[in-house]
């Protein structure tokens, strides 16, 4: 009876370990952080955070500000929250679309005959689209390429800005 007490313990020790889920896919970290190397070279920090949901989609940020002063006349900032959809065989990697949404700060453009130190910069609120394609290694390094353009909600009428885009030739890491 011991023994056959002993033997049942076993096999069902043995069963429940087997069906413990395992992760062995290299690709299934949730986490990445990514720099746009395009922007960097062209004087704008550009860095994003994506939180990845599942296989096929993501939620993330990414935040923008110049550091080269010629821009800096243009642009002061922009913050945009995204959602991504991919169609990649890889978990969350492939070619994607996505959805975003940019609160964004930009020059007011009506003094073109005025030497003003002071300048007034107009915030708004965009909705826009994009697409791109994500690669991503066993050890977690990512590559990315992606566009997207969107508009101006509420202050288009302020600044000649009435369109906003993405550009991103980004590297990062998934963790």
């Amino acid at each position: 009876m011991k023994k056959l007490l002993l033997v049942l313990i076993v096999c069902c020790s043995v069963l429940s370990a087997n069906s413990q889920e395992q992760n062995d896919n290299p690709y299934a970290k949730n986490n990445e952080i990514k720099a746009n190397g395009l922007y960097l070279v062209i004087g704008l920090f550009d860095f994003s955070y994506e939180r990845l949901l599942n296989e096929e989609s993501a939620v993330g940020i990414n935040a923008v500000l110049p550091y080269d002063e010629d821009i800096k006349d243009d642009l002061q900032y922009y913050i945009s929250p995204y959602y991504r959809f991919y169609f990649g065989n890889k978990y969350a990697a492939g070619f994607f679309i996505e959805g975003f949404g940019m609160l964004n700060a930009s020059d007011r453009e009506f003094d073109f005959f005025i030497e003003d130190n002071d300048r007034e910069y107009v915030t708004d609120f965009a909705l826009g689209i994009g697409l791109g394609g994500k690669w991503v290694t066993k050890g977690g390094f990512i590559g990315e390429l992606n566009f997207g353009v969107g508009r101006n909600l509420f202050k288009s009428n302020e600044t000649d800005l009435d369109f906003v885009s993405k550009f991103n030739i980004g590297v990062g890491y998934r963790f």
